[in-house]
C-alpha cells in the first residue's frame, strides 16, 4: 500500500472522527444525523453536474449501498442516544473491518498478505481494548442503557461491513469514484429527509433552523471522508482499507482528550499503541 493511499486514509479517518463527534454533541442526535446526511446530499448535488457519471453497471450497488446506509445512520443515532461515544464508536468501528477481512475473500475473491492480518488483527484488538477500557460510562444516567447501545453498535457493525463490501465493488465499476460516492449521499440523504419529513416535520424544520452550520461541517466531513475511503479501494484492498481506516478511534479519543477534557487511562494509552501498530504494519504490507 502505497503511502499516499495511508495518507489520504488517516485523513479521511480524522474526518470520521470529527463528523461524529458533531452527530454526539447535537442537541438531537438523529436529526443532527439527518441534517449532516442532507448537508452531505445537498454539495454534492452543487457538485454532481461536474463529474463524470458513474457506470450503469454500478448503479444496482448504489442502490443498494444507499438502503444500507439509511440503517447505518437510523442504528447510528440510536446508539448515541443510548451511549457514550466512547462505547459506541469503538465496537461500530472495531467489529467492522473483522467482518469485512472474513467475507472479502470468498466474496471479491481478495486476500490479505500474511502482515496485512495481523495488522487488521493489531488493529481490532486496539479497538476493542478501548471499548473494554471505557466500557463504563462516562455520562450520569447512560449506565442502564448500555446494553442497548451495544447492541445498536453491533447491529451497525454489521451494516457497514455490508455496505463496505457493497461500495468496495460498485466504485471499481463505476469507473468515477467521486460520482459514484455523490449519488450515494444523494439517494441517501433524500431517502432519510423524506422519512424524516413524514414523521418529524415539525421538529427537523424547527431544529434545522438553530442548528443548520451542522449540515454544512457535518456534511461536508462524512463526503469527503468516505468519498477518500471509496477512491483509497480502488488502490488498495478493500479489507486493508477498511481496517485502517478505522485509525479514526484515534482521532476520536484527542478529541475527547484535547476538546472534552476527559481524562485518558494507561489501559486507553495501550489500546492507541497497538492500533498504531497496526497502522504501521498495514503501511508495510
Amino acid at each position: 500500500m502505497s503511502g499516499l493511499v495511508v495518507a489520504v486514509v488517516l485523513f479521511a479517518a480524522l474526518l470520521h472522527a470529527s463528523w461524529n463527534a458533531i452527530v454526539k454533541s447535537g442537541k438531537d442526535t438523529f436529526l443532527t444525523t439527518v441534517l449532516v446526511s442532507v448537508g452531505a446530499a445537498l454539495i454534492s448535488l452543487a457538485v454532481l453536474p461536474f463529474v463524470h457519471a458513474p457506470s450503469p453497471a454500478s448503479w444496482p450497488y448504489l442502490a443498494a449501498s444507499a438502503v444500507a446506509q439509511l440503517a447505518y445512520y437510523s442504528l447510528l443515532a440510536a446508539a448515541y442516544k443510548a451511549g457514550d461515544m466512547s462505547h459506541a464508536y469503538p465496537l461500530m468501528r472495531g467489529s467492522a473491518p473483522l467482518l469485512v477481512a472474513l467475507a472479502s475473500w470468498p466474496l471479491i475473491g481478495e486476500r490479505l498478505s500474511a502482515m496485512q492480518m495481523g495488522a487488521v488483527a493489531c488493529i481490532c484488538t486496539g479497538i476493542f481494548g478501548l471499548y473494554f477500557a471505557t466500557r463504563t460510562p462516562a455520562t450520569p444516567g447512560i449506565a442502564q442503557n448500555t446494553g442497548r447501545a451495544t447492541a445498536f453498535a453491533l447491529g451497525n457493525a454489521c451494516v457497514i461491513a455490508s455496505y463496505t463490501l457493497i461500495d468496495g465493488i460498485g466504485v471499481r465499476l463505476s469507473g468515477a469514484p467521486a460520482a459514484y460516492t455523490m449519488w450515494i449521499f444523494v439517494l441517501n440523504g433524500a431517502g432519510l429527509l423524506l422519512w424524516t419529513l413524514l414523521r418529524r416535520r415539525a421538529g427537523l424544520l424547527a431544529y434545522a433552523q438553530t442548528q443548520w452550520r451542522l449540515a454544512a461541517f457535518g456534511g461536508f466531513g462524512t463526503l469527503a471522508s468516505y468519498g477518500l475511503a471509496l477512491w483509497a479501494m480502488t488502490q488498495a484492498p478493500v479489507a486493508a482499507i477498511a481496517a485502517l481506516r478505522e485509525t479514526s478511534i484515534l482521532f476520536a479519543i484527542a478529541i475527547a482528550a484535547l476538546f472534552l477534557r476527559e481524562k485518558i487511562s494507561p489501559r486507553r494509552y495501550l489500546a492507541i499503541a497497538l492500533i498504531a501498530a497496526g497502522a504501521m504494519l498495514m503501511r508495510v504490507g
